[in-house]
Formats: C-alpha cells, structure tokens, sequence
C-alpha cells in the first residue's frame, strides 16, 4: 500500500493520528458528531491524503459534505474524488475501500437535513458562500 499523507491542518492531524492509533476509539466522536477518514488519490500528485470528516448514514451507504467551512472553494479532497472516485474509508477500526460520488439534486434535497441534524453548523456555511457545498455518498465496494 502506498504511503498515506495526512491532513497538513495541524488540528486534523492530530485527530487523524488518534483516530488511526485507536481504531476510531478516540477521535470516532468530534464535538458529538460522528467522523470518519476518508483517503482519497491526489489528482495532480498521486499521493494517497487523507482527512477526517463529519459523516451520516443513508442505508448501508455513508454521507460526507464538502463544505470547508463555507470557503468560496470546494476542498481539495472533493476535487481529488471528483477525478478519482475509488478512495479509502476508515470508520472506527473498519477499514474498507468505497466509491465517491456527488449526491444528485434530488439525493440532495433528502440528505441535506440529515447532515444539518449531525452538524448543524452546515446550514451556516452554505449561507456564507455562493458556491453549492456538495453532498457526497460513499458506497462500500
């Protein structure tokens, strides 16, 4: 397996690192809302990166959002699945491998409150920026 390159976010980091050294039992909970990490392929270096981030459930499937706190870009994670969607998942001590893909406006229109109600800061980043903050569904392969 290739070498995996965490977040350079000091913070993220440091919540990865937990995360990884106890299988999701520290760091799993962030603010009361669930996390997991998410390993994606760097589509102009190849690189395996990978960062934690917010997650519901849709079914089997796992919901994440692409909202940089509301920043006028989309995050660099989001461009990387966008151009490769095979990535990585880590939830608690399971491992799997999943494919990435952008919610439809309809799949939208559902799962958008459900991750308001994990993490109700979303509405306020959607505010903030003019861009539309995706929502993204990862199927286990």
């Amino acid at each position: 397996m290739d070498e995996i390159h965490d977040s350079p976010t000091g913070w993220v980091a440091k919540h990865i690192k937990q995360y990884v050294e106890s299988d999701g039992a520290k760091g799993h909970q962030f603010h009361g809302a669930p996390t997991l990490l998410l390993t994606t392929t760097g589509r102009k270096s190849g690189l395996q990166r990978r960062t934690a981030l917010i997650y519901g459930r849709d079914g089997d499937d796992y919901v994440i959002v692409a909202s940089l706190g509301g920043s006028p870009t989309h995050p660099l994670w989001y461009l990387n699945l966008v151009d490769e969607p095979k990535v990585g998942v880590q939830v608690q001590a399971d491992r799997f491998d999943a494919v990435a893909r952008t919610a439809t406006a309809e799949e939208k229109a559902r799962l958008w409150p459900r991750m308001v109600e994990v993490w109700p800061a979303y509405e306020g980043y959607q505010n903030k920026t003019s861009r539309e903050i995706p929502v993204v569904i990862l199927s286990r392969r």
